[in-house]
């Protein structure tokens, strides 16, 4: 049965995700939606394989590995060297024979020792490196990984929100297409209607809305069937009309509906190369079209369907309109070819839903006229001694300007996040990078829904006597005693001043990394507990303790609340509902840096 989804569905969702920046009864109401941009992923982006039913042999950094149809490393049909080894997992660098070919599921994965020793069988394989970040997954693992190492995030507030649609700039001699109502394809058992660009449908690549260099807004109502735009659009002079919003190029070829205007803080916050925003209902310039310019179902707009010939040459005529509205006339001039060559508004009316204009002599009295006639109070018939045709461009639901985001195809959000160096008492640290944005809803800290303004995601540690710096990216551990291992990867490192080896440092754990005997430990910071240590290629030697005598309340610290040396995550770990996830080539921070980042969500 022939079905689909309507933009219009698309577009509802997209002002329900809108609506959601504002609903509860204020800011501080956990009953309402809370949605939060995230930065994650500090640790670059590899070639990944799981790999289970692990042999005694072992692997270590710098083997090759492959899957083959036998043991022989020459017969090879994908092979990588081992960048680094996790518990049940690999990650890989120069990946070969060649980058297309993965390592089927299940495959034995073999070690070139000269023998082609098995050492286990292939899992879930993803090819990836930080040149080309890989494509997420929507699957309730990738969700648990996204949490694992979550830096930070920050809540998106309503004035950081927006509708926005691509972006079309006016351009001198462009050809625009015109609003309508009856756009399609042409298709089996029909015949469908195009724009002036050849498009068989309003939304999607068609230009039929423009902004101006004063970043006005303008929708073109009538295009003369694909003639050029010779003027710019303006909300002032002869050719514009206040009372209607309508600008009228000179000769008529082009009428263009006044929108809205983009404020400054809107320019500033959501106009990109791709997108503008639509501007909220009660921004000063759309608020004033709403209450002064919409006018349900008036008619602004007329096509000639049929130009028609044999008409009394160099005549104007005057046609009501009929339908189920009420007051609208449209005006007609034949030219001395005895052509139509234009027709337009004179009155607008409003109520119409369907209308037509009737090509022959004026007739009927009241509101049951119909026909020409060559006055504009329809008082005088006209006979046009011949035919033609005219459509009547029926207006959007509300008529033009009642519900933009509607008659602009709104079915995508912006949202605008600024990340100034170490924001949010420095849940934002600016010592590493991030691969991965997005946006969450829901967040939970301590079990409690989330509504600070700012979030970190990291576990802090207050460290003395490091003896050294550590670095960023390197994996850090703490012997618990009993052959048991607590792992982390460092994010941060502050120490308290310059030179000194007592400071904060930052960590993520993760099961894809810091397991120890497949559970990852959290460290100890109990008196006399073993000391924290680097394992840094360069050698950092860092080896401190955790200040179990360290307690700080939250806002007396940079870096949060401290427990006895500990500042827990404030982010629990797989509570919220993740709606956009998008991986990305490295971001680095800097602590004269500030992030602007706009995500585009299309619904």
């Amino acid at each position: 049965m022939p079905a689909i989804i309507s933009e219009k569905f698309r577009i509802f969702n997209a002002k329900q995700f809108i609506e959601s920046f504002s609903e509860g009864a204020d800011d501080s109401d956990t009953a309402r939606t809370m949605s939060y941009f995230f930065v994650g992923r500090p640790q670059r982006w590899d070639v990944y394989l799981e790999y289970h039913s692990k042999t005694s042999t072992s692997v270590s950094v710098g083997d090759t590995v492959f899957v083959g149809p036998n043991s022989t490393f020459g017969n090879a049909t994908w092979q990588g060297i081992v960048r680094e080894v996790n518990p049940n997992s690999l990650m890989l660098h120069t990946i070969g024979p060649t980058v297309a070919s993965t390592p089927a599921y299940n495959s034995i994965l073999r070690k070139n020792d000269g023998s082609g020793t098995a050492i286990g069988k292939t899992g879930t394989y993803r090819y990836a490196t930080d040149e080309v970040p890989p494509y997420p997954y929507d699957n309730q693992k990738e969700k648990y990984d996204l949490f694992d190492d979550i830096i930070a995030a920050k809540r998106i507030k309503t004035e950081n929100v927006r509708t926005v649609v691509p972006r079309y700039n006016w351009a001198s001699n462009a050809v625009y297409d015109m609003w309508k109502p009856d756009y399609s394809s042409t298709a089996t058992g029909r015949i469908g209607k195009q724009t002036a660009n050849n498009l068989d449908s309003l939304y999607g690549a068609s230009k039929y809305y423009v902004m101006t260099d004063d970043y006005k807004v303008w929708m073109c109502l009538q295009n003369s069937n694909g003639a050029q735009s010779t003027e710019e659009p303006v909300n002032s002079g002869a050719n514009y009309d206040s009372n209607t919003g309508l600008f009228t190029q000179t000769g008529g070829a082009y009428v263009w509906k006044h929108m809205y205007t983009i404020p400054t803080n809107d320019v500033l916050k959501f106009v990109s190369t791709e997108f503008i925003p639509i501007v909220i209902p009660t921004e000063t310039s759309r608020a004033y079209v709403i209450a002064n310019q919409v006018v349900d179902g008036a008619i602004d707009a007329y096509v000639i369907e049929d130009a028609g010939s044999g008409l009394t040459a160099t005549q104007t005529y005057y046609a009501p309109v009929n339908g189920d509205g009420s007051g609208a006339i449209a005006k007609i001039v034949v030219n001395g070819s005895g052509n139509v060559s234009e027709a337009s508004m004179q009155v607008r009316g409003s109520g119409y839903t369907y209308g037509t204009i009737e090509f022959a002599a004026g007739s009927g009295s009241g509101a049951n006229k119909t026909g020409l006639y060559s006055n504009v109070g329809l008082t005088s018939s006209a006979n046009p001694g011949g035919s033609a045709s005219i459509e009547v461009v029926i207006p959007p639901q509300g008529g033009f300007g009642a519900d933009m985001e509607m008659e602009l195809n709104g079915k995508r959000v912006m949202t605008n996040v600024r990340i100034a160096s170490t924001e949010g008492s420095g849940d934002f640290p600016v010592d590493n990078d991030f691969r991965r944005i997005g946006i969450v809803q829901n967040l939970y800290t301590n079990g409690s829904r989330s509504i600070a303004d700012t979030l970190n995601g990291l576990t802090s540690l207050k460290i003395t006597n490091a003896g050294a710096d550590y670095f960023v990216d390197e994996t850090v551990t703490q012997d618990l005693g009993g052959g048991l291992t607590a792992k982390a990867t460092v994010v941060s490192w502050t120490p308290d001043s310059v030179g000194s080896y007592n400071g904060i440092l930052r960590v993520f754990q993760s099961p894809e990394y810091h397991k120890d005997g497949g559970v990852v430990r959290s460290f100890d910071n109990a008196n006399g507990a073993a000391a924290v240590v680097g394992s840094s290629a360069g050698g950092s030697g860092a080896n401190g303790t955790i200040d179990d005598s360290y307690t700080q309340a939250a806002g007396a610290n940079l870096f949060g609340s401290f427990t006895n040396g500990v500042s827990a995550a404030e982010i629990d770990n797989n509570k919220g509902d993740v709606i956009y996830i998008e991986n990305r080539r490295l971001i680095t921070r800097s602590a004269d840096q500030i992030e602007d980042i706009k995500l585009v969500v299309e619904f």
